[in-house]
């Protein structure tokens, strides 16, 4: 693990905000010079903390408003079965969001899909016909609630007021 002053996660925790953010702007909200903070920003970048800048997406806006949560069971947890089964998941160009998971399933997937019709041919086409899979349960997300990129770099930290 890095080790992180309140300087980096305020820097952090704007960046996540806003990635967009003018490097003058953001200094001026951390309390430091622009040439100070730059060197700062590409030292998080550096170190591996800052992985990209990406534009955040709107399934619904772009025709998948259908959230569904997919359980998945393999029929063995050997090597092989789990690089079989990740390999073609990460073919799949609906699924979002693909863990390896502790506990009764295998695997937690975040689907997207225009409706139910297209949730069945994701299922029928791509999910069940993975390698080695033995058991699927699908949940459907109701409504988004809350959805981070990263936990805030600020909690439980105290940071000054001027760096807010």
């Amino acid at each position: 693990m890095i080790e992180l002053d309140a300087i980096d996660r305020a820097i952090l925790s704007h960046l996540q905000k806003d990635a967009r953010l003018p490097n003058v702007v953001l200094a001026d909200r951390v309390g430091l010079s622009p040439s100070a903070c730059s060197r700062r920003v590409d030292a998080l970048e550096k170190s591996g903390v800052v992985r990209g800048y990406h534009a955040r997406l709107s399934s619904r806006a772009l025709g998948h408003p259908i959230v569904v949560i997919v359980y998945i069971t393999l029929e063995g947890q050997s090597v092989g079965h789990l690089t079989a089964f990740e390999n073609a998941v990460k073919e799949c160009p609906n699924v979002l969001v693909c863990y390896l998971m502790s506990g009764t399933s295998d695997y937690l997937l975040r689907v997207a899909a225009r409706d139910l019709a297209d949730y069945e041919r994701i299922h029928k086409e791509w999910l069940s016909a993975m390698p080695g899979v033995a058991r699927m349960t699908s949940s459907f997300a109701l409504r988004e609630v809350i959805n981070r990129p990263s936990v805030d770099m600020r909690i439980n930290d105290r940071i000054p007021p001027r760096i807010r």
